[in-house]
């Protein structure tokens, strides 16, 4: 009786736990098809709801956990993004806040880039048993490579996101873009719609301090507008007549291309960090209401 009783339970685990791992696909799936959706009709809200999950979610884990080391860094990191953020949407905006926001952010992808470089060499140098030469063991140099991995991806998966909000205020508020219709200043010769200020030399000389670059659609600007504008900003129209802009073109210097492949892949994390753990939380509700533990 009791072998049978036993048998049963087994039965019962199986199934209750083939119905988990289904409604946890079933529900991935859903949930997938939602957010394609939600992104292709209403991308700014979609935008600021991932932006919200990025920034929050992760947080209240920590708390949870009461993980302090990245506790300080997220609140040195949102207290210093706060204060660009506000020089951004500031109206009128000084002249010099489209430069120091994408230094600031430009800064800040080049820390994510970095970071994620070092993680990924630390792994590998795990793989290859590099540890033993330093006496060390191979889960500390594991642990620590996915920590810089993951500061790294965060971070940069952030600042991309706060960084697009940003270009589109200050180009807005500078009145040479528009995110909708046309822009609502016309552009004067020899001034840069990303900033609002003359440009210093002519697109075919030499800059002491930088060049002056010309798009396809004959509109110039400063090189580090332009180019904060694509990598930082991620947009890839003209600032002025939304005209498709070539990136290749733009960014033939080989050094540059690996920050573009990996801007790439922050947006692909993006998925993973902010809606992977609502919807697990939203796999367990479910479970819950349906009586599977």
């Amino acid at each position: 009786m009791n072998i049978k009783n036993f048998t049963n339970n087994i039965r019962d685990m199986k199934k209750m736990h083939a119905e988990m791992v289904l409604i946890l696909i079933v529900t991935l799936i859903v949930v997938q098809l939602c957010l394609i959706e939600w992104k292709k009709r209403h991308y700014r809200s979609y935008c600021l709801v991932t932006l919200l999950g990025m920034w929050l979610v992760p947080l209240g884990l920590c708390l949870k956990s009461l993980w302090w080391r990245f506790i300080f860094v997220w609140l040195l990191f949102s207290c210093i993004t706060c204060l660009i953020v506000r020089k951004a949407i500031q109206k009128p905006i000084d002249r010099t806040t489209p430069r120091l926001v994408y230094k600031w952010f430009l800064l800040l992808h080049k820390l994510s880039y970095g970071l994620g470089l070092i993680g990924y060499f630390i792994m590998m140098a795990t793989f290859f048993g590099l540890n033993f030469v330093f006496d060390a063991k191979p889960n500390s140099w594991m642990d620590c490579g996915l920590l810089f991995i993951f500061y790294g991806l965060y971070y940069g998966v952030l600042g991309r996101d706060i960084a697009e909000i940003c270009a589109d205020k200050m180009a807005a508020h500078i009145g040479y873009y528009s995110p909708q219709g046309i822009s609502t200043r016309n552009l004067e010769p020899l001034v840069c719609a990303v900033c609002g200020n003359k440009l210093l030399v002519d697109e075919n000389e030499e800059g002491v301090i930088e060049n002056t670059y010309k798009l396809s659609c004959e509109h110039v600007f400063h090189e580090f507008c332009i180019r904060g504008w694509c990598i930082v900003g991620k947009k890839q129209t003209c600032p002025y007549c939304k005209e498709k802009v070539d990136l290749k073109k733009m960014f033939s210097n080989p050094w540059e291309k690996p920050h573009m492949l990996f801007g790439q892949l922050l947006d692909w994390i993006r998925w993973l960090v902010a809606w992977q753990p609502m919807i697990l939380f939203l796999v367990q509700g479910i479970n819950w209401v349906l009586g599977l533990e």
